[in-house]
């Protein structure tokens, strides 16, 4: 078909219109990627137990009976037996140790590196200086475990406050392919998972039909994704991306939803010191007394003790409901840390507080 000049100026102008709009929207929205993950794509844990040695008289092995056995095993392994194990009585340069890693959820291949993780199980005093022999390390199913590689390597010690741990760099080299399947086969399909400080019905629901609406082409205007619960999307694949799947899941996580529903919630850790609040937390009319202060929230009817110090909205209104603006309130008044914490715990136990409670 021929394009006539006259439509290429409108199309220009609609395409540069479209531009600015698409802009303005993806400023203003998240990408499903910042709140969904794709379901099968899991870290997978490794462990394994080993020997550290080269220790400078800071191992476990000469009064420990496992890291004696241990490395009579090793001995063994390596045509050197041992008859009698008396004869390691003195082996305290030898440490027993859990070794961990974590294959990452994107998967890996055979002859990949991980970095992998030692940690003294019998009282090892420092693992300084230390080399692990060579140990394979599994997936932790009881009896259905998968070996997954070897692992080797010095060990680094990454905290000088904790000697009875270590870090060997790159000392996991894998001995099997782990790709992590994220399409259903049979369906077509994929699912995604809404992580849980976003889940809920009306995220999901509004991740299903940004999707729909981004693929209506695709899918002829029929429905590709549907909302199975607060935190599961099921999501079909359409015709044209059967054969590049990875291009469709990519597309599917830059999509852009509008600010999605977060669940009210309150985060307080007491040793640090530390209150985060949500700007979605109310909070029921009350009157708080502690020590020497006395708080009022909201329309607070009847007799109100000395020292009454109401917290009022910009409007002047003595009915806000917003723990945000009382915690405000009560950092201008210098109210200690601990006594806000204080104030907000008996807020939760009081059911005066409507928002998810954590603290730790």
């Amino acid at each position: 078909m021929k394009i006539r000049p006259f439509q290429s100026v409108v199309m220009l102008i609609l395409s540069v219109c479209f531009l600015q709009s698409t802009a303005t929207e993806l400023r203003a929205r998240t990408r499903i990627e910042n709140i969904c993950t794709v379901y099968g794509m899991k870290e997978i844990k490794l462990t394994g137990m080993g020997l550290v040695v080269g220790l400078d008289g800071t191992g476990d092995g000469g009064k420990n009976l496992p890291t004696i056995r241990s490395l009579a095993a090793a001995l063994k392994h390596l045509n050197n037996p041992v008859v009698d194990l008396k004869d390691l009585a003195a082996a305290n340069n030898v440490a027993l140790v859990m070794i961990e890693a974590t294959i990452p959820s994107s998967g890996i291949r055979k002859g990949q590196k991980l970095d992998c993780f030692v940690s003294s199980m019998l009282g090892a005093k420092s693992l300084r200086g230390g080399r692990l022999l060579v140990a394979p390390v599994a997936t932790p199913e009881i009896g259905n475990g998968i070996g997954a590689g070897l692992c080797s390597g010095a060990v680094i010690l990454e905290d000088e406050t904790s000697l009875a741990t270590g870090k060997i760099i790159n000392g996991l080299v894998m001995e099997r392919d782990f790709d992590l399947p994220f399409i259903d086969r049979r369906t077509r399909s994929i699912t995604l998972l809404v992580d849980r400080h976003h889940a809920g019905f009306h995220t999901a629901s509004e991740v299903a039909r940004v999707i729909n609406s981004e693929f209506s082409f695709e899918a002829g205007n029929q429905a590709l994704a549907i909302a199975q619960g607060p935190g599961r999307v099921f999501i079909r694949i359409p015709k044209q991306y059967m054969e590049s799947p990875v291009e469709f899941v990519a597309a599917v996580m830059e999509v852009g939803i509008d600010r999605p529903h977060q669940q009210a919630r309150v985060v307080v850790n007491p040793k640090s010191q530390t209150v985060v609040v949500t700007g979605e937390v109310e909070i029921s009319p009350v009157v708080i007394s502690h020590k020497n202060l006395t708080v009022g929230v909201g329309n607070v009817e009847g007799g109100l003790p000395g020292g009454f110090v109401p917290v009022v909205d910009q409007q002047g209104q003595q009915s806000t409901q917003r723990l945000q603006q009382l915690v405000e309130a009560l950092n201008q008044l210098r109210v200690p840390t601990e006594d806000v914490i204080s104030i907000i715990r008996e807020l939760h136990r009081s059911g005066k507080l409507h928002a998810e409670y954590d603290e730790h």
